[in-house]
């Protein structure tokens, strides 16, 4: 599902026009996104948690030389789904 296949989605189950349907697809979004980059947790009830996590460097290897490098400290965006949703995917 892409983000104009949610705008078309809302467009067609709650009658908002496109281009209302567009707005809130937006606002939502940037939304999640500025939370995000503030480092809060995302929390949405009975879908699931969207929690950005800091990773350490650590040493690695390249796999088509094998030699060693390093890899830098970055942030990561992990999702851990509710149990509601886990149920709901593994009925059908």
């Amino acid at each position: 599902m892409t983000k104009a296949d949610l705008i078309e989605s809302i467009y067609e189950k709650i009658g908002l026009s496109k281009e209302e349907s567009s707005r809130i697809v937006e606002l939502v979004l940037e939304t999640l996104k500025d939370t995000l980059e503030n480092g809060e947790k995302v929390k949405i009830s009975g879908f699931g948690n969207f929690v950005v996590r800091t990773k350490r460097s650590r040493r690695g290897r390249n796999p088509q030389t094998g030699d060693e490098i390093q890899i830098t400290a970055r942030k990561v965006l992990t999702f851990k789904s509710s149990p509601i949703l886990k149920r709901a995917l593994n009925e059908r």
